[in-house]
Formats: structure tokens, C-alpha cells, sequence
């Protein structure tokens, strides 16, 4: 039973309606999405409610779809389900390229072309989190084995990114010498994705987990998290990009903010211990960076 015959229960008046009204919002883009959607899901068993419903909508041009309140919220969790099978698969991706000598930027967008596939959710990354993602594939999973069916395959794309979270912590030890003991980890990016401040269930948190667990010193900076994270203990927040860079044996970059395109080179050389760059989102110029030295990695990219 969802949660739409839930509240109804809970209720229990003939003289209202629930209807499920699912939201499709990126956050950092929320305002533009809510104006601008795909499309608009309405799950309603009663016709009159779902137009009173679909009538807060006028002026948005978008579809909209009218169907049962199971299936809006199943449209809901399978659309997000979706997403992060397609991060799952392109980390998959990127560790066979890795393997093989391919570039995993040329390789997806070679698969982009495809208008069956498309360009978006196709860039490789330390793994995906926030707070949608990880709930509704959860939620997803649940639904599958109280009906008594067996999602092996959504099993996987969870698996595939906590492997993903291993690799790319496996690339920073890697890169430090085979040992982070002691050693200073200077970290770019703590949200789970640019342009937002959300902590939640974030891959750069877990990678960072992984690290103290192993003895680092993580310095890390976030242009939108300005003080230390209590449920991190031992992770320094500092006030800059550069910051983060004073004495680290390597430098990691863990979320996609475009400020760090844009540094200068060679005073994060001067300023680090050693000249070593762990690139998890493929978002530095690698030409430029070892043009000045420094050893660098990527995902997918040898």
C-alpha cells in the first residue's frame, strides 16, 4: 500500500481526497524546474480532485499526466532509480576504461550522440548521494521485496557505488604513497553535488570517512560550507581553496565546483607538499596540470 491509501487511512473522511503530487526538483535549480518541468504527474482516483490539482499548474507549459495515486509514486521512485543506475553504470564504465586504456570523456560522449541514450547523468564521478537519490532507490528496493520481487539488478547499482566511494578513496591512498597515516589530504568540495550546500549522504563525506578512518589529516574546503562538520570529527574546514592545499601530500577534487577551474596552478604547487592531484569529477584542465609537474588522476582516464 503507498502512501497516498495511507494518509487516506489515517484520515478516514469520505470528504477528502489525497492525491499524489510527486516533485521532479534538482536542488540549486529548483525554482526554474518547478517553473520549466518535464512534466506534470498527478496520481488521483477521483477525476474532480485531480483537476483541482492540475488547475495550481495553469500557466505552466509542460505534459501532464493524470494516472493512480500508485503509479505517481512509483513514477517518482523509478525516475530517480533510473538516475542513479545510469551514475552506477558510467563508474562501472569508467573502471573498465581504466583497465583497457580508454578515456572514459570521449567514451561517453561517443555514447551521448545516441538519442536513445543521451548526455545527461553520463559523467563519471566519486560516486552519487544526496538526498534524493539514495532514499528513493532504497524506497525502490523496498517496494520490490514486499511485493516479492527480487530487484537484483538495483541491487547492483547500490553495490556499484559503494565500490565506487572504495575506488576512489583507493586512488587517494594510491596516490600518497601507498599510506595516508598522518599524512595531510587536502580536499576540494564537501556537498554532494555544486551549487548547493546539502551534506546529505554526500560522496565527498564518505570519501573523507574512509581517509580519517586511515589515519589522514583532511583539510577540506566548500564555497558553501563555512564551519566544521560535527558528524565529521577530525575533517579541518578551511576558509579557501588554497587553504586546503598547505602542506597536502595530494590534493583530491570531490565536487564540481566551477571555482576551482579557475585557480592558480602554480601557487596550489608552491603551496602543497607534494605535487599530486586526484581528480574524482574530471573537472581540471589535465593538459595544464601536468604541463606544471604534478602527477594527476582522474576516473576513467589513464
Amino acid at each position: 500500500m503507498g502512501s497516498t491509501r495511507k494518509v487516506e487511512q489515517a484520515l478516514g473522511r469520505s470528504d477528502v481526497f489525497v492525491v499524489s503530487n510527486p516533485e521532479f526538483l534538482r536542488e540549486g535549480s529548483a525554482v526554474s524546474d518547478f517553473l520549466h518541468p518535464d512534466r506534470v504527474v498527478i496520481g488521483s482516483d477521483d477525476q474532480g480532485a485531480a483537476i483541482r490539482v492540475a488547475s495550481l499548474y495553469i500557466g505552466v507549459a509542460a505534459p501532464f499526466m493524470v494516472t493512480d495515486p500508485a503509479s505517481a509514486e512509483t513514477i517518482k521512485y523509478a525516475s530517480n532509480a533510473f538516475l542513479a543506475t545510469k551514475l552506477s553504470f558510467v563508474n562501472a564504465v569508467a573502471a573498465v576504461c581504466e583497465a583497457v586504456g580508454a578515456d572514459v570523456n570521449d567514451v561517453v560522449l561517443g555514447m551521448g550522440y545516441d538519442k536513445r541514450i543521451g548526455h545527461e547523468f553520463l559523467r563519471p564521478g566519486p560516486g552519487w548521494g544526496g538526498s534524493c537519490f539514495p532514499k528513493d532507490v532504497q524506497a525502490l528496493l523496498y517496494i520490490a521485496r514486499e511485493a516479492g520481487y527480487d530487484f537484483n539488478l538495483l541491487d547492483g547499482v547500490v553495490s556499484v557505488n559503494q565500490e565506487q566511494f572504495e575506488r576512489t578513496t583507493d586512488k587517494i591512498i594510491a596516490m600518497a604513497g601507498g599510506s595516508v597515516e598522518d599524512k595531510v589530504i587536502g580536499v576540494w568540495g564537501l556537498s554532494f553535488k555544486a551549487n548547493t550546500d546539502d551534506l546529505r549522504e554526500s560522496p565527498a563525506l564518505q570519501i573523507i570517512d574512509r581517509l580519517l578512518a586511515r589515519g589522514a589529516v583532511v583539510r577540506g574546503y566548500d564555497p558553501s560550507v563555512k564551519a566544521s562538520l560535527p558528524q565529521t570529527p577530525g575533517l579541518e574546514v578551511v576558509d579557501g581553496a588554497y587553504a586546503a592545499c598547505e602542506g597536502a601530500q595530494v590534493l583530491a577534487v570531490l565536487t564540481e565546483w566551477d571555482e576551482f577551474k579557475w585557480v592558480d596552478l602554480d601557487k596550489v604547487a608552491e603551496l602543497m607538499a607534494a605535487t599530486r592531484i586526484v581528480d574524482a569529477r574530471n573537472l581540471l584542465d589535465r593538459s595544464a596540470i601536468t604541463r606544471r609537474g604534478f602527477t594527476y588522476q582522474g576516473i576513467g582516464r589513464n
